[in-house]
């Protein structure tokens, strides 16, 4: 089985490629993540990706769109819309690759994050999947996350410490003083 992999990030796939390299003959990487803000985090995130992909042999294809108006736009709604909405976007687009890589199947790598909405991410996989016309592989790799941390290190990968956009980030911090 041929299996396009969505990766968010470096630490993240690095802790899920060899569970999806034990069910699939064929991964490649897939970096898609307009959701990241500020720009110098979403190119230190990029290149945390290209370090892995190097690393540890994985084929990355890219669609560097970047544009923050037209994604805040598209996930705009509260916190759980605006979530959903993101994920929507990042696993419909996905999905779209995967058809077009000749993938049989695709998954992400927010499947190992203990930060993300499991049910979202399940949910709006396989419809992205029935719009596409392949299948999405969803598996809780939560019990992976402590590997993705170390593995990460071990790496010397580029580690973030919040989702992606720019809310995220404001929530992670916003009680501190």
């Amino acid at each position: 089985m041929r299996l396009l992999l969505h990766v968010c990030c470096g630490p993240c796939a690095a802790g899920t490629l060899d569970h999806h390299r034990a069910a699939a003959s064929d991964v490649v990487g897939f970096f898609y993540n307009p959701n990241i803000h500020p720009f110098m985090e979403y190119r230190s995130r990029l290149a945390g990706v290209r370090d892995l992909a190097a690393a540890r042999h994985l084929p990355i294809r890219e669609d560097l769109w970047f544009d923050p108006e037209q994604w805040f736009e598209a996930v705009r709604g509260g916190p759980e819309e605006r979530c959903r909405r993101c994920l929507a976007l990042r696993l419909g687009r996905a999905a779209e690759e995967a058809l077009a890589a000749g993938a049989d199947a695709f998954a992400t790598t927010l499947a190992v994050s203990p930060w993300q909405d499991h049910a979202a991410i399940e949910e709006e996989g396989a419809s992205a999947g029935d719009a596409a016309g392949v299948v999405f592989v969803y598996e809780d790799l939560r019990h992976l996350y402590a590997d993705s941390r170390r593995v990460a290190r071990e790496l010397a990968l580029y580690r973030q410490r919040y989702c992606g956009c720019l809310i995220s980030e404001w929530e992670r911090h916003r009680d501190q003083r």
